[in-house]
């Protein structure tokens, strides 16, 4: 009878949840919870709609029991590890990981699921390990080798993950992802490329596939590479019009959602809020996606006192838990504006122990904590505006950045970005330091040498050989940071000049200097 009457409430609470009625979810839940005989599949709904909630101490309640009711259910287990994640409890989810992967040490599918939870808690060697595992349970499965190749490129195993890929197209010619994946390996001559071959298979594609956007970003890589600047864009755009066909995405709010961010964070607030000293052994290297910031992440992790964590989401996490509430993005921006944010820190530096690293210094390198700030010594990365938006718009993102297919979205968005930024500067001048991308490549000794007294370490040369650096990179830019730096890039949007001139126009009508 409980179990009827609690799916019956469910389904209200779903309601409530699909109308925004925040408020009489979230009470619906408190009292579903009081329920001491809920089964494993209500608590798991529960702990969900907790997480949609932003009530995140709940949600891990509602998935603990779930996971004590039944430790035989793979799937509660599983959401137990995420709502670990979630609450910044990284050391006992990667504990509960270990004991997952060794109960299911031969189930190949399971293990991809471990695999992935491993990643979320930057645990890339440990995903690889069940990677790896899987593929010699069944050798000849495509989706096992397509992830144990990935798994290589953020390892640095360059020439294996290609040989993977190479095999995963034997085994499934029809996996689009694949043709992609090995294009952005490494840098193709004419005796190497595979353009006729893509473009054979671009052609044969039935009306409207969706492979037709991997596809086309893959040709466009092997263009640019064999120096046809033309062709390069033309299949750049042929992707990114498809890729943001099926996108149902509005700039406009998270131009909004920026504006609210500066209205909300003015010099007044930002005056008052304390700056604490003990998290000053956290780094933050931030910027848009492909400005280079992986490029000073691994700079600065290759020094002996630091190490990187990679895009982490433990900042954001702390942020949403502190600030939940009923309402949405710009309700959330507001209460931010009035959280405790020595707790904040605390539970950001509580959250980054459990990844079990002891270096002095860790970095956390996800691009858009720009929006945010935190209270810890931040790098922020600056590119030419065209050769930023460009390396964005020429990038299939495999999530995040819905922005960067539509050169007119880029321009709305960089306007926003690049106000934002001087408004941090202007209120809270002292707090970050700059970098630019150009000066970077083209003194790289010296711009080592800003980042490393900004962050007040002592000078080590290994910062000059970051490519030697073996710990995992997963990002767009994995492939490219084995290599020492390389001034490519620099300029480059000038092949496409006629082509950006729309981009350049726009952001130089509203002051942003394109020459």
């Amino acid at each position: 009878m409980i179990e009827q009457d609690a799916s019956g409430q469910l389904s209200t609470l779903e309601q409530h949840l699909r109308n925004g009625r925040h408020d009489e979810a979230l009470a619906m839940c408190a009292r579903l919870m009081t329920e001491p005989k809920l089964p494993v599949a209500q608590l798991l709904t529960l702990s969900h709609a907790f997480q949609r909630l932003g009530k995140f101490s709940a949600m891990l309640v509602a998935a603990r029991r779930a996971a004590d009711l039944d430790s035989e259910n793979f799937n509660a287990q599983m959401r137990f590890v995420e709502s670990l994640i979630y609450t910044g409890d990284i050391a006992t989810a990667l504990h509960r990981l270990g004991e997952l992967e060794t109960r299911f040490e031969a189930n190949p599918d399971v293990l991809q699921d471990i695999a992935q939870m491993y990643l979320h808690c930057a645990g890339h060697m440990q995903a690889c390990r069940c990677y790896e595992r899987a593929v010699q349970l069944q050798p000849a499965h495509a989706p096992y080798l397509y992830n144990l190749a990935s798994s290589y490129v953020a390892l640095g195993k360059i020439a294996q993950a290609e040989a993977l890929f190479d095999q995963v197209l034997v085994l499934a010619p029809s996996d689009m992802g694949a043709y992609l994946n090995r294009s952005m390996l490494k840098t193709w001559t004419p005796e190497t490329q595979h353009v006729d071959a893509l473009s054979r298979m671009l052609q044969d594609l039935p009306a409207n596939h969706p492979g037709e956007v991997p596809l086309s970003y893959a040709l466009a890589k092997e263009y640019e590479d064999l120096g046809e600047a033309e062709k390069s864009f033309a299949f750049v755009k042929r992707g990114a019009d498809r890729r943001r066909s099926m996108l149902a995405y509005k700039v406009a709010n998270d131009v909004a959602a920026m504006e609210k961010i500066a209205e909300v964070f003015d010099a007044s607030l930002l005056a008052g809020a304390k700056r604490s000293d003990e998290v000053e052994t956290s780094f933050f290297v931030m910027g848009l996606p492909r400005s280079g910031t992986t490029l000073v992440d691994r700079i600065l992790s290759s020094h002996s006192q630091v190490a990187s964590l990679g895009e982490i989401t433990n900042f954001v996490f702390a942020l949403m838990q502190l600030a939940s509430g009923s309402g949405g993005k710009f309700e959330m921006i507001q209460r931010s504006a009035q959280i405790d944010f020595s707790r904040l820190g605390q539970i950001y530096r509580d959250g980054i122990k459990g990844y079990g690293n002891t270096a002095v210094h860790l970095i956390n390198k996800t691009p858009d904590n720009f929006l945010y700030l935190p209270n810890a010594k931040v790098v922020h990365l600056r590119r030419h505006p065209l050769d930023s938006c460009y390396a964005m718009y020429k990038t299939l993102f495999r999530m995040g950045y819905p922005f960067s297919y539509s050169l007119d979205d880029l321009g709305h968005y960089y306007l926003a970005y690049h106000q934002l930024m001087a408004h941090w500067r202007k209120t809270i001048p002292d707090s970050f330091v700059d970098i630019d991308y150009e000066t970077l490549v083209s003194d790289q000794k010296g711009a080592t040498r800003t980042l490393l007294e900004y962050c007040g370490l002592p000078w080590e040369a290994a910062c000059l050989s970051f490519h030697e650096n073996a710990s995992p990179a997963a990002t767009a830019s994995a492939a490219q940071v084995r290599r020492p730096v390389y001034r490519d890039s620099v300029q480059r949007w000038r092949q496409y000049a006629d082509q950006l001139s729309p981009l350049a126009n726009f952001l130089s009508n509203h002051g942003i200097d394109c020459s």
